[in-house]
């Protein structure tokens, strides 16, 4: 009798969206020469000769990744770009070349569309990236955005995530969960709005927070500090999905554990009286926020005073061995078990 393989379901949610990949992954391998990292990183890594050339790729689905309601499609176009961007400065490369596929529906007139590409000129523009190719097609319903980022570093340059020892420093750029906390803002008044659509919301009071959801910015300018403090850094990730999911991203690819410090997180004043207004802690929105498009990164210990007075950086936590874990310390000196807790595109609702 010939087994009938489509009586067993497995659902996606019991594998979470990395346990996917790592579970469809497993098989493939690497044969070609000239691939020197593929899948399991913030970018591919590939060996042209001169230099080594970085390439990434994210997908952007109207409904799952960005509401129209509230996302302006020129603000749209430059975001999806940054965050495709974000992942060569994730691996301490510089970005050269985008392509631009775009699938869309009849509802979206021609204007629509040149208002999305004002956008992805304009980033493209502001980092200095070639548009070099992409494609557009129909979509059955709502909008879906692919782009492909393409940048380049020497071989000694590139930072990959498992590189980190266990007496390292874990530092991080800029603040985090402002963008997260953006997001709240902007889906409050879309609900205040379809109740009154009359109403106009009044966003002074959280500026800084939209801006960070609606308009975040790659941190290109990182990799010309670390060449002005004559800095590598043992292992770095950008901060896509939450900076508990990063932080454990690490651990696990570098083998080791990590102290992160509540009082040691840079959170932004705004962040803080919004947080109090949502009645939220603002410690977990910093650790679980995500979309913040900071660059986490770890360096030697003998490093530190080359960024100890920089204002772009922030040491958070120190790595540790494996076996001691991954964990907060709270500002009360309470050591709790780090949980991914950030975005996770299959986890069920």
């Amino acid at each position: 009798m010939i087994e009938d393989k489509n009586q067993q379901r497995t659902s996606l949610s019991q594998l979470g969206e990395f346990g996917l990949i790592d579970h469809l992954t497993q098989n493939f391998k690497i044969v070609q020469p000239s691939t020197l990292k593929g899948i399991g990183d913030d970018a591919a890594v590939l060996d042209f000769k001169d230099k080594k050339v970085v390439v990434s790729t994210d997908l952007l689905i109207e409904g799952v990744h960005f509401d129209l309601a509230y996302m302006p499609l020129k603000h749209l176009g430059y975001k999806a770009v940054v965050v495709n961007l974000s992942d060569i400065c994730a691996m301490n490369a510089k970005p050269t070349q985008i392509t631009v596929s775009v699938a869309v529906s009849n509802r979206f007139p021609l204007e629509a569309l040149e208002e999305l590409f004002e956008g992805i000129t304009l980033a493209a523009d502001g980092f200095k990236v070639d548009v070099i190719g992409g494609d557009t097609t129909s979509s059955q319903k709502g909008l879906i955005i692919s782009i492909t980022a393409i940048g380049e570093a020497d071989a000694d340059e590139i930072v990959y995530r498992d590189g980190a020892g266990d007496t390292d420093l874990l530092v991080v750029t800029g603040d985090v969960g402002s963008a997260y906390m953006g997001l709240k803002v902007l889906e409050r008044e879309k609900q205040v709005f379809m109740v009154n659509p009359n109403s106009q919301p009044d966003l002074d009071l959280y500026a800084y927070l939209v801006e960070r959801q609606l308009k975040p910015e790659a941190r290109t300018d990182v990799r010309t500090l670390f060449h002005a403090l004559e800095l590598k850094p043992t292992s770095m990730i950008d901060i896509s999905d939450g900076l508990s999911s990063e932080i454990i991203h690490l651990c696990k690819s570098s083998k080791v554990g990590c102290n992160l410090y509540e009082d040691k997180l840079p959170i932004d004043p705004q962040l803080i009286n919004v947080c109090e207004e949502f009645n939220i802690d603002s410690t977990t929105v910093a650790i679980n926020g995500g979309e913040d498009y900071e660059l986490l990164f770890t360096i030697k210990m003998t490093d530190f005073d080359k960024i100890k007075a920089n204002p772009h950086f922030t040491i958070i936590g120190h790595m540790t061995q494996e076996s001691e874990g991954i964990h907060l310390i709270t500002r009360a000196n309470t050591k709790i078990e780090l949980r991914a807790r950030g975005w996770d595109a299959l986890q069920e609702e």
